[in-house]
């Protein structure tokens, strides 16, 4: 099992994909030991119930989700947070893995 589970949510699941293989990599080059993956809004219940994630990390375009997913995780004590609109654009995923490693609180 991974050290660090980092969950992405974005509308459909497919836009964040290659943001999550950019983290992965940024990971792997840092020797962190993480689980990053991505899902839609719709699925993301599932895999909140399903796995132990450390992160909640929210698209640009779901941002209006955000109290939602506060309510659902709040006795987990995940932190959720929308991703940088100029770093998912950019497919950054250095500094939206450092992001979410500092909600984290590493």
């Amino acid at each position: 099992m991974a050290e660090k589970t980092i969950m992405l949510v974005c509308a459909a699941g497919m836009s964040t994909s290659l943001l999550v293989s950019k983290m992965q990599k940024s990971a792997e080059e840092r020797g962190i030991d993480a689980e990053i993956f991505a899902n839609s809004a719709n699925e993301a219940d599932g895999s909140l119930e399903s796995k132990d994630v450390d992160v909640l990390l929210l698209g640009p375009q779901v941002r209006f989700m955000k109290s939602q997913f506060e309510k659902k995780v709040e006795d987990k004590g995940i932190p959720v947070d929308v991703i940088n609109m100029q770093d998912y654009g950019m497919v950054n995923g250095e500094k939206v893995l450092d992001s979410a490693l500092e909600l984290i609180g590493e």
